[in-house]
């Protein structure tokens, strides 16, 4: 029985390569689709894993509420000379601090856009009015010098940390730490320098987009008590402006299973003392929740994809199959006066579709696996070919970096075998059920 097996292979194989051509075309509609499930799961995984880290960079066990400027302000907002108030106060992080249980610390933080300048250097970015814990929450890692510290914000001590770019560009020769940055009439003392950190970007409707390259860290009591909260912009001859105590909150709970309890009751409270446009609450373990449903439900997608390439490939192998039952009629009929019976003839056409739906498959796996490389030329290519349509893509997009998903390989292959066999059994049954004296006339 083994022998009769081996030789039917044999034969197989020795069929095959009487037509190379044709047989190379059968395989590369199955390569293609071996390779399309693996790349398209691949590159699917590696955009759902960049957003979720993202969101994951955010905390579990955080809540981030945020201020929101209205789009249309009542009344009650403006005042006679055009000054908004809106947002966030230091009342409310009180309030959430005295009145929810579960919050095990809160970070306030006040952004104001403003000019540094240093001598003839001038650079526009963003004053960050902080505390110590600023730093963790955001992983900012210090590279020279030290971060705010407690005593820093209780003295309300004039001094800063500069984000690495803005370093750069304020002191290109000399080095920053303990010397002084203005910002517009205030003078503040350089005790840190942070490492360049990745921008963050927008996650959720209320957290937008943030870049730490051009950040100056200052205690926020210092920005409370030096530059307060209203914010004046002049423009010919008339002005107008805005006031905003804190630009947002993150609250950390003391346990992960208490954060959407724990989100509800946040809402409530501000909700009390609040208009509903002029906030927003983001949560990240609910995004990390959504994020993964929607990494399922995409790599669902991406594989049924993927999967009609492979059953493109095996309706290709079930055409060039059955016109190779056609051409060879007079085989058939030779080995079938010989003695071979019909499940011979089956088994050897069925063989012969196994042999290239395997060859097809090793083929498509091992292509499969040059994702990332082949990922990498192609984003060279289109960058230098197309560089502002390259540009105006998410940043998702442009970065992503494809992880092979280990259960793709072994599923692609299967269906590559499986293909061969479903869209092999037609052509060799039919082979099978020949009439040898009809096939046999073929001879005359």
């Amino acid at each position: 029985m083994i022998v009769v097996r081996l030789r039917a292979w044999r034969m197989g194989v020795r069929s095959l390569r009487l037509h190379p051509l044709r047989s190379l075309l059968t395989i590369l509609g199955i390569l293609v689709g071996v390779a399309s499930v693996i790349w398209l799961l691949a590159i699917g995984q590696g955009i759902s894993a960049s957003v979720q880290r993202q969101i994951e960079g955010l905390g579990a066990d955080n809540i981030i509420v945020r201020s929101i400027k209205p789009r249309r302000d009542t009344e009650d907002n403006q005042a006679a000379r055009g000054v908004v108030k809106y947002g966030l106060t230091r009342r409310d992080f009180e309030r959430l601090q005295e009145t929810v249980p579960t919050i095990d610390r809160a970070l306030p933080v006040r952004e104001l856009r403003r000019e540094f300048r240093r001598g003839s250097y001038l650079v526009d970015g963003r004053l960050v009015g902080c505390t110590p814990e600023y730093a963790t929450v955001t992983h900012l890692e210090p590279d020279r010098g030290r971060f705010l510290s407690d005593a820093d914000v209780e003295f309300k001590r004039n001094v800063c940390v500069l984000a690495a770019s803005v370093a750069e560009r304020l002191f290109p020769i000399e080095d920053p730490l303990g010397r002084s940055i203005r910002v517009e009439n205030l003078y503040y003392v350089v005790i840190g320098i942070v490492k360049d950190r990745a921008p963050s970007a927008g996650i959720g409707g209320s957290l937008t987009a943030q870049d730490f390259s051009n950040d100056v860290y200052i205690p926020l009591s210092d920005l409370w008590a030096r530059i307060g909260d209203t914010v004046v912009t002049r423009r010919s001859g008339s002005f107008e402006g805005e006031t905003l105590e804190l630009n947002q909150i993150t609250l950390r709970i003391r346990s992960v299973a208490s954060v959407l309890a724990t989100a509800e009751i946040v809402k409530n409270t501000l909700a009390e003392f609040h208009r509903e446009d002029d906030y927003g609450v983001t949560v990240p373990l609910e995004l990390l929740e959504q994020a993964k449903t929607t990494r399922l439900m995409f790599m669902i997608f991406m594989g049924i994809i993927a999967a009609i390439s492979l059953v493109v490939g095996g309706i290709g192998i079930m055409n060039i199959m059955l016109a190779t039952v056609t051409e060879r009629t007079r085989e058939i009929g030779i080995r079938r006066a010989l003695g071979a019976k019909r499940k011979d003839i089956a088994r050897q056409f069925l063989v012969e579709t196994v042999v290239l739906s395997i060859v097809g498959g090793l083929v498509g796996v091992v292509v499969g696996l040059t994702c990332g490389p082949m990922i990498e030329v192609t984003r060279v290519l289109l960058e230098g070919a197309f560089p502002a349509a390259m540009q105006n893509l998410p940043e998702v997009i442009r970065t992503v970096q494809p992880e092979i998903v280990g259960w793709s390989i072994p599923l692609a292959f299967g269906i590559s075998v499986g293909v061969g066999v479903v869209f092999g059994l037609y052509p060799a049954v039919r082979a099978a059920a020949m009439d040898p004296i009809e096939a046999l006339r073929e001879l005359g």
